[in-house]
Formats: structure tokens, C-alpha cells, sequence
């Protein structure tokens, strides 16, 4: 049986820092962790075209297997015409 990828990408952020640590807790002996902090120094151009590869716009993100985990996939990037149906600006 192969191990199963997890990818964490990350911003240095604390809300990252408990992601990357539940899914360190939840982790199993079949598990890799890649661990990707996207404002490293230590990042490279190809961390951020990962990312962008599975459509991740917003950090903490976790990919299992190469598919973005349900609970981050509706994470869309903000952009002004949703802040502003959101209600943004309209007195």
C-alpha cells in the first residue's frame, strides 16, 4: 500500500500553525506530510503554482492525495464585486 500524500499549504499564520498541527495529530503511519509556508523564505515560485494548480486562493489549505480537501474547497478569492454584494460600501 502507498502512503498517502497530505500537502498543508501554510502562511506562517496561527490559524495555519493549529491546521498544520491537527493534521500532524490525525496523521497515521500511512501518512506523508509536505508542509508548504508560502511566505518563507524558503518558497519557491513552484510552492505557489501548487498551489494555484489545486485552486487554493486562501491559507491554511490541505490537499490528501492531490484532491483540496472539502472543507477548503469553497474558498473562493475575494474580489470586489463579491465584497460588495456582500454589502460592502452600500451605506
Amino acid at each position: 500500500m502507498s502512503k498517502r500524500l497530505i500537502e498543508v499549504f501554510t502562511a506562517g499564520c496561527p490559524l495555519c500553525d493549529e491546521t498544520v498541527k491537527l493534521v500532524r495529530e490525525l496523521a497515521c503511519s500511512n501518512c506523508e506530510i509536505q508542509v508548504y509556508d508560502l511566505r518563507s523564505e524558503s518558497a519557491t515560485n513552484s510552492y505557489r503554482e501548487k498551489a494555484n494548480q489545486y485552486g487554493i486562493h486562501r491559507v491554511p489549505a490541505v490537499v490528501v492525495n492531490g484532491k483540496l480537501a472539502e472543507c477548503c474547497s469553497n474558498q473562493q478569492p475575494v474580489s470586489r464585486e463579491a465584497l460588495v454584494a456582500a454589502g460592502i460600501g452600500q451605506g
